[in-house]
C-alpha cells in the first residue's frame, strides 16, 4: 500500500548520494544537480518541492527528451511515489520520460537511452498499476495515463489490470484516462470498447476520449462518431483537466488524423464534421471548428473549396461584418482560401474601409483573396495598414509580392517614399514591390533618388529595376555619386547597381580590389563581405581579372576546418573565379572540398550553393562526379545534385534512378519546386508512363506537396507548385 510510514528517508538518501551523478548526463549536460532536485521533491518545503519539479521537467524530460540521467531517476521517483509523497506529480513526471523513451526492439538502438528510461519506468509497473486501484482519484488517473506511456512492453501485464479498474471506475476522467491507456496498448482489442463508450449513455469526457480512441485506432468515421462530437461541441472543455497533451485540441487532433489517412471518405468525413461545426450556435464551438478548418485548408488541397461558405459565413456573420473583433479567428482563416474566398471580398472591403486594426486585418485578407480589389483599398489608407502591406509586398522583410501593378498604389508608394525620414526602419516591403513591378514602376523614380541617400544599400537596386531607358542618365549619375561617399559597403552597392544599368565597372573594380585586401586566407573568419565582393566581381566577368590574386588569396587556406559561413565564402570566391578567367582549376578543389563535407549541422543550404556552383562548370567538374553522387543518399540535396551531374556528365547519369529520387523528393515535400524544376530540365517527355503517373498525381492528389513556411504562404506556395507540374505534365 502506497503511503508514507513505508518510506525510509535515511536510506532514500543514502542510496541517492551513492550514484555517479555527475557522470550522467541531462538536457544541459553533467546530472551532478539531480539528487539535490530529487531530495527537494521529497522534502517537506513545497515551495522547494515543486520548484525542484520544474528544474526536474526542464533537465531530465527537457521538451519531452530524455537522458542517461532519465532512467536512473525513476527508480527514486518512484520510490517517493510510492510513499505518497506528491504522488500525482511525481507520477506524471515517470509517465514523462516513459513517453519519451523507446520499446526494445523498435528503431531506437538497444542501447539508447530511450530504450533504457522505457525499461526503467516499465520496470516501476507494479507501482504504477497499484496506484490505477488508489482511493485519491487524482492518483488513479495520474497512474492510468502513466500505464498507457510505457508501451508494448509494459501492455500484457497493464492491460488487464486496466480493464479491471474500468469495469468499476466512477470518475469519468479517470473512466476516460483508462480507455485511453488501453488504446494506446492495445488498439484492437480495445477497439469494441471504444465505438461502446462513444454512445450518449456514456459521460461527456469518456464520450470524446472514445471518439478520440476510435480515430486514432483508425477505425472508419461512422455517423455515431459525427453525432457525438456535434453534440459534445464545444471540445477543449471535455480534456482540459486530462494529461494528453498531444489531444489537448480534439476537433484539430481529428480533422488531422483523418486527413492523415488521405482517402476519399476520410475527407469528406472531416468537411461534413468541420461543416456543421462551423454552422453551429455555439461561439465557442465555431472557434474551435475555425482553427481546424484552418489547418485542413493547409493540408487538403479541396478543403477552400468544400469549407469556404461556412468559414466565410462565420467571419463575415452580423457583428464581424460590422466592425467587431475577430473573436474566432474567422477573418484570418479566409486568407487560406486564396481564391475560394473572393465571395467574400464585398463584406472584406466594407470593413476594411473602417478604423484600427479590425481595418486592416480585414485588408489584409483582401490582398490574400482578391488582391486586384484590394489594391485600390490600399493606396488610401497605406500609412495605416501595415499588415495589409506587409501581405501585399510578402511580409516583414519583403520576399513575394502578391499585389499586380495599380496605378493608385504606386502614388500612394511614392508619397510614402516622399515622407521617409532618415533614420526609420528601412523600406524592404516597399522596395520589394516597386522591383517586382519592374518599369511599370518607373514613375517612384524621383522618389527613389531622393531617398537614396538614406538607405544606400537597398535602393540601387530597386532604382536599376525599375528605371526607364529615358531616365538612364540620371540616374547612373546618382548612382556614381553615392560609389564616392559612406561606408565601403554602401559604394560597393552604388557601383555594382551603376555597372547592371550601364555596364561601367571602372568605379566598381577599385571598391572591390579594395574590400578584398587583406582577407587573405578568408579574412581570418567568415566574412559575409567577401561574399558580396566575390559575387559582383563575378558579375563583371573577364573584365575584373585584376582582381583574380586578391579572390585567390581570400579562399581559406586547403584543409581548413570550415564552419557553414567560411564554406559560403569559398563557393562565391570559386564562382566568381570561373566567370572571370573561365578556368576550373581553382574551383574544382574548391567545391569538392564543401561538397564531401556534408557532415555539419544546418548545411543544407550550402551544399546547394556547391552544387549549383557546380552546374554552371559543367563537363569541366568531371571530377565532381563522385562527391555529388554520393549526396543522391539525401533527399534535399538531390535536386541540385542531378542538375549538376547532368551538366557535367550526362552520359553517366541514370536517368530513370535519378527521376525516381526526384519523384521521391517532390512527392515528401522536400525541395519540390526544385525537384519539379530538375525533371522538367532533364526532359518531361522522356519520362516512363510510370513516373508520368507520378508527376501527375503530385499536380492532382489532395495533399497538399508545400505543408511548411510562413503562416498566410504555405497554400499559396502549393497552389504555385500545382500549377508548375500541371504545365509540366502538358507538354509532349
Amino acid at each position: 500500500m502506497i503511503g508514507t510510514m513505508d518510506f525510509d528517508h535515511a536510506r532514500f538518501l543514502a542510496e541517492l548520494d551513492a550514484q555517479p551523478w555527475a557522470s550522467y548526463t541531462h538536457a544541459y549536460g553533467s546530472a551532478e544537480d539531480v539528487p539535490d532536485c530529487l531530495r527537494a521533491l521529497a522534502g517537506d518545503d513545497d515551495e522547494a518541492a515543486e520548484e525542484a519539479q520544474s528544474e526536474l521537467y526542464g533537465s531530465i524530460l527537457h521538451q519531452g527528451s530524455v537522458y542517461e540521467a532519465s532512467a536512473k531517476a525513476v527508480p527514486f521517483l518512484a520510490r517517493i511515489a510510492a510513499a505518497g509523497i506528491r504522488t500525482p506529480d511525481v507520477l506524471l513526471l515517470i509517465g514523462g520520460i516513459a513517453e519519451g523513451g523507446a520499446d526494445p526492439g523498435g528503431s531506437a538502438p538497444e542501447e539508447s537511452d530511450e530504450v533504457a528510461c522505457r525499461r526503467a519506468v516499465v520496470a516501476q509497473l507494479p507501482l504504477l498499476l497499484a496506484s490505477v486501484v488508489h482511493e485519491d482519484r487524482a492518483v488513479r488517473q495520474a497512474a492510468a495515463w502513466a500505464v498507457g506511456a510505457t508501451g508494448a512492453a509494459g501492455a500484457g501485464r497493464a492491460v488487464p489490470v486496466l480493464r479491471d479498474r474500468t469495469a468499476v471506475e466512477s470518475d469519468p476522467l479517470v473512466r476516460a484516462e483508462l480507455l485511453t491507456a488501453m488504446a494506446q496498448l492495445d488498439p484492437e482489442g480495445t477497439a469494441s470498447a471504444a465505438m461502446e463508450a462513444v454512445g450518449p449513455d456514456s459521460p461527456p469526457e469518456l464520450r470524446i476520449a472514445a471518439v478520440l480512441a476510435c480515430v486514432d485506432g483508425g477505425q472508419s468515421w461512422t455517423p455515431a462518431h459525427q453525432e457525438a462530437v456535434l453534440a459534445l461541441l464545444p471540445l477543449d472543455r471535455l480534456v482540459a483537466d486530462r494529461f494528453d497533451l498531444s489531444r489537448g485540441e480534439p476537433l484539430h487532433h481529428i480533422t488531422l488524423t483523418l486527413l492523415d489517412r488521405d482517402g476519399q471518405a476520410d475527407r469528406e468525413a472531416v468537411f461534413a464534421l468541420l461543416d456543421a461545426a462551423l454552422r453551429g450556435e455555439d461561439s465557442q464551438a465555431r472557434t474551435e471548428a475555425v482553427w481546424a478548418a484552418a489547418t485542413a485548408c493547409e493540408l487538403s488541397r479541396s478543403a477552400p473549396a468544400r469549407l469556404g461558405p461556412a468559414l466565410i459565413s462565420v467571419a463575415t456573420d452580423g457583428g464581424a461584418a460590422a466592425g467587431a473583433d475577430d473573436v474566432s479567428g474567422a477573418l484570418a482563416a479566409l486568407g487560406k482560401l486564396g481564391p475560394y474566398g473572393a465571395p467574400a471580398a464585398e463584406v472584406l472591403a466594407a470593413r476594411a474601409a473602417g478604423e484600427g486594426d479590425a481595418a486592416d486585418r480585414a485588408l489584409e485578407v483582401l490582398v490574400a483573396v482578391d488582391p486586384v480589389r484590394a489594391a485600390p483599398l490600399l493606396a488610401r489608407e497605406l500609412e495605416s495598414r501595415p499588415r495589409a502591406l506587409g501581405a501585399a509586398c510578402g511580409g516583414p522583410t519583403g520576399s513575394f509580392p502578391v499585389v499586380p501593378y495599380d496605378a493608385a498604389l504606386l502614388v500612394a508608394v511614392r508619397r510614402r517614399l516622399s515622407t521617409l525620414e532618415p533614420g526609420v526602419p528601412t523600406p524592404f516591403q516597399l522596395a520589394a514591390l516597386l522591383t517586382a513591378w519592374g518599369r511599370d514602376a518607373a514613375g517612384a523614380v524621383p522618389e527613389l533618388l531622393a531617398a537614396l541617400p538614406a538607405h544606400p544599400r537597398l535602393l540601387p537596386g530597386v532604382l536599376v529595376a525599375v528605371c526607364p531607358p529615358e531616365r538612364r542618365a540620371e540616374v547612373a549619375d546618382a548612382l556614381r555619386t553615392r560609389t564616392g561617399t559612406g561606408p565601403a559597403e554602401d559604394r560597393i552597392e552604388a557601383a555594382r547597381a551603376l555597372h547592371e544599368l550601364t555596364g561601367d565597372h571602372s568605379l566598381l573594380l577599385p571598391l572591390l580590389a579594395e574590400r578584398l585586401a587583406g582577407s587573405a586566407g578568408g579574412g581570418g573568419g567568415a566574412d559575409a563581405r567577401i561574399r558580396e565582393a566575390a559575387t559582383a566581381a563575378g558579375a563583371v566577368g573577364p573584365a575584373a581579372v585584376p582582381l583574380v590574386p586578391a579572390l585567390r588569396a581570400a579562399l581559406n587556406p586547403p584543409g581548413t576546418e570550415r564552419n557553414n559561413p567560411q564554406m559560403d565564402d569559398d563557393i562565391a570566391v570559386a564562382v566568381a573565379l570561373h566567370r572571370i578567367t573561365g578556368d576550373a582549376t581553382d574551383v574544382v578543389p574548391v567545391l569538392a572540398g564543401v561538397l564531401g563535407d556534408g557532415e555539419g549541422l544546418w548545411r543544407r543550404w550550402t551544399l546547394v550553393r556547391a552544387a549549383q556552383a557546380a552546374t554552371d562548370l559543367g563537363p569541366a567538374a568531371r571530377g565532381l562526379v563522385p562527391v555529388l553522387e554520393a549526396l543522391l543518399t539525401d533527399p534535399e540535396q538531390v535536386p541540385s545534385a542531378v542538375r549538376a551531374l547532368h551538366a557535367i556528365a550526362p552520359d553517366g547519369l541514370d536517368t530513370g534512378r535519378v527521376t525516381g529520387l526526384l519523384l521521391d523528393a517532390a512527392e515528401a515535400g522536400t525541395a519540390p519546386f526544385e525537384a519539379v524544376d530538375t525533371l522538367v530540365a532533364l526532359g518531361v517527355d522522356t519520362l516512363s508512363e510510370e513516373h508520368r503517373a507520378r508527376l501527375t498525381e503530385l499536380g492532382e492528389r489532395d495533399r497538399r506537396v508545400v505543408s511548411s513556411g510562413v503562416d498566410g504562404t504555405i497554400e499559396a506556395a502549393d497552389e504555385r507548385l500545382r500549377a508548375r507540374v500541371r504545365a509540366a505534365v502538358s507538354r509532349r
